[in-house]
C-alpha cells in the first residue's frame, strides 16, 4: 500500500513574508535598491534543496562554498569538481548526520575542512546589534556569506533545529532573507531580524550550547598537496599522541640530537601514522587519444609541484631523509616502507579515482586495475608533467582514467637503492614525515632541555622562512591538527568556535 507522505508546509505568516509574494517581490526591489542584496544573486545560483530530511547543515555548506567559488580538489560526478552534500563526511559520518542531523561546531569544522575561513559566533558570544552588522557586511557582498542556525518552533514553523544561507536584509523593515534549503517544506522567505535572533538564541540539547550563526568566506590560499586524513582507524590516537603526549615524551627523554627526536617520534608512532598525512592527486577521466593537461590543470599541478620542491629544499627534508634510510633508524616500523614505486602508487590513485568518478567511493566496491601506463607531458618552461594512466575494470566493465601526479626532482645518496642519483619522484615517506614535523604545533618543542638542540630545532621547523606557498600549506595543515584534536576530545562545540588566522 502506498504512502501518501507530506506535500510541503504553509508558510506561517506573519510572521514570514514568503519571498515570492508581492509583498517579498517588494521587499526584495527595495533591499536591492539599498545594497544588501548583492550576496543573494551568487548563493541563489548555487541554491540547493537538501538531499535528506536531516541534511540541513550539509547543504547549507555545499551553497556557501560552491557560491564562493572554493575548489573541493577532488570529483564529484564525471570530470566535474563540485561540493555536494555526499562530500562533506571529514567531521562526521554521513550515516550519523542522516539518522540525527549534526551540531553547530560540527558544520563550522566542515566548512573549515573544506578549505573555507569561518568565523563562528554562539548567541552567547555576541548581541543582536553585532548580528546585525554582520547581516548588513555580507548581505552586501558576494565573498562572504552568513549561515544561520535556528529552532524553527521559533518562527512558528513546524520541526526543531535547521540550518540555512541568508539571502539578504531590508534595513527599512529590518528583516533577513532565508534561503530555506528544506525547500520541500518552506519556500525562501523574509522574517523579522530581532525573531531570527530569538530563534538562534535557543539551546540546542545534544550540546547544551545555544545556537548562532557563522561567517564564511574564501581562504586565500587553500590546501594545495597535502591534507589530514580521518578516514584510517588511528587517527584519533595519532592527533592525540601528536599534540599532548610528544611533548611529554621531549621532556622525559635524554635528547641531544635531530636524530634522538626522529627515534623517539619513529618508536612511539602507531605504525600507520603515514597515513595521517596524504597526498592528493587530481584524476580525470582519459579521453581516447589524449593525454595533453589544459592551462588550468597544469597550473594546479605546478602548484603542487612548488610545495613538493620547496619542501625537499629545506635542511628538516634532508636531515629527515638522512635519517630515515640510515642503519639507525626504525623506518621497517612503517607500514609502507619501500612501497613508493611510481607503478603502484598510479595503481592505487586510478582504482581510488574510479571510484569517485563512479561515484561508488566508501561503497565497498573493488575496483582492479589491468593496465598502468605512465606518461610524461612536455613543454617550453616547466620540467614535464606525469600522468598515470589505469585501466580499471569492475563488474565486467572498462573505466580508463588519468592520475595527475606531483614530481619534483630530488637527488638521494642513501635512499633505498643505496645509490647516488636525481630523479623525478613523487611524494614519498620523507615527504611526508617532513611535512609532519612542520605541521605540529610551535609548543611541541618547548620542552627540549638542551637550549642548543632547542634554538636549532626551532629554526628547522619555523614557518617564518619558508617559502609563501608552503607557508600557507603548512599553516592549514595545523589548522587541520587543531580541528581534528578539538573534535577527538568533543570539543568543537565547546571552545572551538574561534576564526581562523
Amino acid at each position: 500500500m502506498a504512502i501518501a507522505g507530506l506535500y510541503k508546509r504553509v508558510l506561517p505568516c506573519p510572521p514570514a513574508v514568503e519571498f515570492s509574494s508581492g509583498e517579498g517581490r517588494q521587499l526584495f526591489c527595495e533591499a536591492l535598491k539599498d545594497g544588501t542584496m548583492e550576496g543573494f544573486f551568487k548563493l541563489i545560483s548555487y541554491f540547493q534543496t537538501q538531499s535528506e530530511p536531516a541534511y540541513c547543515g550539509l547543504a547549507s555548506i555545499s551553497v556557501v562554498l560552491n557560491a564562493l567559488s572554493i575548489d573541493p580538489g577532488r570529483t564529484w560526478k564525471g570530470p566535474w569538481r563540485w561540493f555536494d552534500e555526499s562530500m562533506l563526511d571529514c567531521c562526521e559520518s554521513l550515516e550519523k548526520v542522516k539518522a540525527k542531523g549534526i551540531t553547530f561546531g560540527k558544520v563550522v569544522c566542515l566548512a573549515r575542512c573544506s578549505g573555507a575561513k569561518v568565523e563562528a559566533f554562539l548567541t552567547n558570544q555576541s548581541t543582536t546589534n553585532d548580528f546585525r552588522k554582520h547581516v548588513i557586511t555580507c548581505a552586501s557582498s558576494d565573498d562572504c556569506h552568513l549561515i544561520a542556525s535556528y529552532h524553527r518552533s521559533i518562527l512558528k514553523q513546524t520541526g526543531t533545529g535547521h540550518f540555512s544561507p541568508i539571502g539578504g536584509y531590508h534595513a527599512g523593515r529590518d528583516m533577513v532573507l532565508i534561503l530555506d534549503v528544506a525547500r520541500f517544506k518552506y519556500p525562501p522567505h523574509w522574517v523579522p531580524l530581532p525573531l531570527l535572533w530569538e530563534a538562534m538564541d535557543t539551546v540546542d540539547i545534544v550540546t547544551g550550547h545555544p545556537r548562532g550563526f557563522m561567517l564564511i568566506s574564501k581562504l586565500q590560499v587553500p590546501s594545495l598537496l597535502y591534507t589530514l586524513s580521518c578516514k584510517h582507524t588511528d587517527w584519533i590516537n595519532s592527533a592525540k599522541f601528536l599534540v599532548d603526549d610528544l611533548p611529554k615524551l621531549l621532556n622525559s627523554k635524554d635528547i641531544n640530537s635531530i636524530e634522538d627526536i626522529l627515534s623517539i617520534l619513529c618508536t612511539s608512532l602507531n605504525s600507520n601514522v603515514l597515513d595521517f598525512i596524504k597526498w592528493v592527486a587530481e584524476v580525470r577521466r582519459s579521453e581516447s587519444g589524449i593525454s595533453s593537461l589544459s592551462i588550468e590543470e597544469k597550473g594546479r599541478l605546478s602548484a603542487k609541484e612548488d610545495v613538493l620542491r620547496t619542501a625537499r629544499e629545506t635542511e628538516l627534508f634532508k636531515y629527515v631523509t638522512e635519517w630515515l634510510y640510515s642503519s639507525n633508524s626504525c623506518y621497517k616500523n612503517f607500514s609502507n616502507a619501500g612501497s613508493t614505486s611510481l607503478s603502484i602508487i598510479g595503481t592505487n590513485v586510478c582504482c581510488q579515482g574510479a571510484e569517485l568518478l563512479s561515484g561508488r567511493l566508501g561503497n565497498g566496491c573493488r575496483f582492479c586495475c589491468s593496465e598502468i601506463c605512465i606518461k610524461y607531458v612536455k613543454d617550453d618552461i616547466d620540467y614535464p608533467k606525469t600522468i598515470v594512466s589505469g585501466s580499471v575494470q569492475l563488474d565486467g566493465n572498462n573505466d580508463e582514467v588519468d592520475a595527475l601526479i606531483p614530481t619534483s626532482p630530488v637527488y638521494s645518496k642513501c635512499g633505498p637503492s643505496g645509490t647516488n642519483d636525481c630523479s623525478e619522484m613523487c611524494p614519498g615517506d620523507s615527504d611526508i614525515l617532513t611535512m609532519l614535523l612542520l605541521t605540529l604545533p610551535p609548543h611541541t618543542w618547548c620542552a627540549i632541555e638542551n637550549e642548543k638542540l632547542l634554538t636549532k630545532v626551532q629554526a628547522l621547523v619555523s614557518t617564518e622562512s619558508l617559502p609563501m606557498l608552503l607557508q600557507e600549506e603548512v599553516l592549514h595543515l595545523r589548522n587541520q591538527l587543531n580541528l581534528l584534536v578539538r573534535f577527538q576530545k568533543n570539543k568543537e562545540d565547546d571552545d572551538y568556535l574561534r576564526p581562523t588566522t
